[in-house]
């Protein structure tokens, strides 16, 4: 017999790859890393795991840490999404591969707020979002490519908690998403301890270097020019 895509299985794609057990970062490790700038995190793991600097946050001040809960959708697509708003857990992030399309928003402001209820602590989108002056009013943290006002199908396919690619870096369900104005670092679940050393370290040495940056401006006689 002839080898169709008519008599082959069909790819399983939907609902049906969803994980429901995974493995999650404890509440000791989301906090140290809520106390260290994104750059020293990128800089613990030799500048490897930064996000593509095009997916930032949609309103001043967005930041937060929490667990990846991974979405894989067509473009302009946003089925997978409210799904995955069903299964995640609070401290959650949705991590979201919307194909980098900015032609169709994935989430806005409605969504946002029923996240935010949920527990959800913050979406991260390879695409793009609508009603970024409502998700500030929410208070819900968002990183995206683009803002725009036409809105998205709700068709699929999608699927769940399996490894995506976001802005080049590949995440897994329950690594750690670290969010601030710098952009977003992806720290793999297994390496969390040691990027969390390494990225302390970093910091507190830049701290040093800082304070003698301004010991120096404060001695300057340009200081005030």
């Amino acid at each position: 017999m002839t080898t169709t895509l008519d008599n082959l299985p069909d790819v399983q794609v939907g609902a049906s790859t969803s994980l429901d057990q995974w493995e999650r970062p404890d509440p000791e490790i989301r906090n140290r890393f809520s106390r260290i700038p994104t750059a020293n995190i990128g800089d613990a793991m030799h500048r490897l795991g930064v996000v593509a600097s095009g997916i930032k946050p949609v309103w001043p001040g967005a930041a937060l840490v929490g667990a990846a809960y991974t979405v894989w959708t067509r473009p302009g697509d946003n089925l997978g999404i409210h799904e995955a708003m069903r299964r995640a857990e609070p401290g959650d992030v949705l991590v979201i591969n919307g194909g980098g399309d900015e032609s169709r928003a994935l989430i806005g402001e409605l969504m946002g707020g029923r996240a935010k209820s949920l527990g959800i602590v913050v979406f991260i989108i390879d695409g793009a979002i609508r009603d970024a002056s409502g998700l500030a009013e929410y208070e819900m943290p968002v990183f995206a490519r683009a803002a725009t006002g036409a809105g998205p199908y709700k068709f699929g396919p999608y699927a769940l908690q399996t490894p995506v690619a976001l802005g080049g870096v590949v995440v897994n369900p329950g690594d750690v998403v670290v969010a601030d104005a710098d952009g977003v670092v992806i720290v793999p679940l297994a390496q969390a301890n040691l990027v969390a050393d390494r990225a302390e370290a970093k910091q507190a040495d830049e701290l040093r270097i800082r304070q003698g940056v301004d010991n120096d401006i404060n001695a300057s006689p340009y200081r005030e020019r």
